[in-house]
C-alpha cells in the first residue's frame, strides 16, 4: 500500500493527512495549532507543520506530499533567506490604502486584464505596496518573495536559510498556479510573473517561486516526489472532486462561492476574483463575509441551538412569510458594503414569527451566496452543480433549502479535511 501525505496550513492550524494513494482512504492524520494574529511569524508555521506531521505518525513511509495552505500571506526573505519580517495574512486589513493606491495608478480594468484581480487589502501584491510605503528598510532588504504553501514546501524539502558564505536555494522555491493567481503580479493567460507590477509594488524586482504545472513534481531530501501544492480554495476543489461545471459553495465563518472553468474570466469590478485551479483550469471566486455566523447570531436570539434553528426554518414555509433579513451584520465585500448593516424587513402580526426569522436566516445567509454564484454566472461560466461544504452545511435547513435559493441542484460531499485531502490527491497522481 503507497501512502501520500496531503497539508493544509490554514489561517487556524495545520491538518496532516495520511492516505492510501489507491483508495483515497485516510489512514492516519495529525493536527497543531496556529497563532492567532493576522500577522505571524512563519517561524510558528514550520513547528506546527513539524508537530501535526509527528501526530500523524511521521512520513518515514510516505512515498509523495504536497502542501496546501492560505493564500496571499506575504513571507519576504532576505538575501541570507531569513524572514524579513512577521508575514502579513490574508486577512490583514493595513494594506487596504495599497490597493486603492494600485488601483489608482494602473486602472482596475488594466490590472483584471493583467492578473485576473482587482486589488484588495487581501492579495499580496498590495502588502508589498504596504511594506514599500511603511517599512522601506525592511522592504530593501527583500530578496525573495513566497506564500505560506511556497515557504513550506520548500523548508519540509530541506532549504532554508543560508549557512556560512552560501547562497540561499531560492531557484528551489516553487508554487503552483492557484497560489500564484492570487498574488496580483501573476498573469493567468499567459503563465508568466508581471514583474513590473511586482516591481511597481514593492520598488525592485526579486526571486519568486517557479510555477509547476498540475503534474510536475520536485524532490525533497530523501528523495520523495513533492507536488506543486496548492492555495487553500483550489486544494478544497481537488479535495471534493469538483469539475468543471460544478460550483463549491463553502459556509464557514465567511463564505466562499468559487467554480471550476475551462476558460479564464475578468471582471474589471473586483466582485469576481479570476484565480487559476491547481488542475489546470480556472477558479473564478467570490467571498462573502457574513455566512454561517448569520445563523449563529439568529439562533442565539432565539435562544436555540443549530439544530433547533434548523427545525424551526422548515417549518416555515418558502419566503418566511414576506419576512426577509439583509444579513450584513458586518458590512460585506460582495456587494462591497463595508459600512451596511442588516435589515429586518416585512415584519407584520402574522409574518413576526420564531418560525419565520428562522427561515428568514437561512433564507438571507443563502442569498448572499447566490448573488455570488450570479456573478460567476455572469462571466459566462456555466454551472450545473453546486458542491456544499464548510460548518454551515451540516444544517439541515441550509441543505433542503439551498436549491430553492441557488437554482442549481444542490449535493452535500461528506465531511472532511477537504484541503489536505486534495493535496493528498495531487500527492497520488505523482507518486
Amino acid at each position: 500500500m503507497a501512502l501520500v501525505m496531503g497539508v493544509d496550513s490554514s489561517t487556524q492550524s495545520c491538518k496532516v493527512v495520511i492516505v492510501d494513494a489507491a483508495t483515497g482512504a485516510v489512514v492516519r492524520q495529525g493536527r497543531a495549532s496556529h497563532p492567532d494574529g493576522t500577522s505571524v511569524d512563519p517561524g510558528a508555521w514550520w513547528s506546527a507543520l513539524q508537530e501535526a506531521i509527528a501526530d500523524a505518525g511521521g512520513m518515514d513511509d510516505v512515498a509523495a506530499w504536497a502542501i496546501g495552505g492560505q493564500q496571499h500571506g506575504m513571507v519576504a526573505l532576505d538575501e541570507r533567506g531569513d524572514v524579513v519580517r512577521d508575514a502579513l495574512l490574508w486577512n490583514d486589513t493595513r494594506s487596504a490604502q495599497a490597493a486603492a493606491d494600485l488601483t489608482g495608478e494602473f486602472g482596475a480594468a488594466e490590472l483584471a486584464r493583467r492578473t485576473g484581480l482587482v486589488p484588495v487589502a487581501s492579495f499580496t501584491i498590495t502588502k508589498l505596496r504596504w511594506l514599500r510605503d511603511s517599512e522601506p528598510d525592511n522592504a530593501a532588504r527583500v530578496a525573495a518573495v513566497a506564500l505560506p504553501h511556497d515557504w513550506l514546501t520548500w523548508r519540509l524539502r530541506g532549504f532554508g536559510a543560508a549557512v556560512g558564505d552560501a547562497k540561499p536555494a531560492f531557484d528551489e522555491l516553487v508554487t503552483d498556479r492557484s497560489d500564484a493567481s492570487g498574488t496580483g503580479y501573476w498573469n493567468p493567460a499567459g503563465g508568466d510573473y508581471d514583474r513590473a507590477l511586482l516591481v511597481a509594488a514593492l520598488g525592485h524586482d526579486v526571486a519568486l517561486p517557479r510555477v509547476l504545472g498540475p503534474d510536475e513534481w520536485v524532490t525533497d531530501a530523501a528523495g520523495r516526489r513533492v507536488g506543486a501544492g496548492a492555495g487553500d480554495n483550489a486544494a478544497a476543489a481537488l479535495g471534493v472532486g469538483a469539475e468543471v461545471g460544478d460550483v463549491v459553495v463553502s459556509i464557514g465563518t465567511s463564505g466562499t462561492v468559487f467554480a471550476v472553468s475551462a476558460e479564464r474570466t475578468v471582471d474589471p469590478t473586483g466582485t469576481v476574483a479570476g484565480f487559476a485551479d491547481a488542475d489546470g483550469h480556472f477558479l473564478p471566486l467570490v467571498a462573502t463575509l457574513n455566512a454561517a455566523r448569520v445563523l449563529d447570531v439568529v439562533g442565539r436570539l432565539l435562544g436555540v441551538d443549530h439544530s433547533a434553528l434548523s427545525a424551526l426554518a422548515l417549518a416555515a414555509e418558502p419566503g418566511a412569510g414576506g419576512l426577509r433579513l439583509l444579513p450584513y451584520f458586518e458590512g460585506e465585500r460582495t456587494p462591497n458594503l463595508p459600512d451596511a448593516t442588516a435589515e429586518l424587513t416585512g415584519m407584520t402580526l402574522a409574518s413576526t414569527t420564531r418560525e419565520n426569522l428562522a427561515r428568514a436566516a437561512v433564507e438571507g445567509m443563502l442569498r448572499g451566496l447566490a448573488a455570488g454564484l450570479d456573478a460567476i454566472r455572469g462571466l459566462g461560466v456555466p454551472i450545473d452543480r453546486a458542491l456544499l461544504v464548510g460548518g454551515g452545511a451540516q444544517s439541515e435547513a441550509v441543505r433542503r433549502i439551498a436549491p430553492e435559493v441557488l437554482g442549481v441542484p444542490v449535493e452535500v460531499p461528506a465531511a472532511g479535511e477537504y484541503v489536505a485531502l486534495g493535496a493528498a490527491r495531487q500527492a497520488a497522481r505523482i507518486a
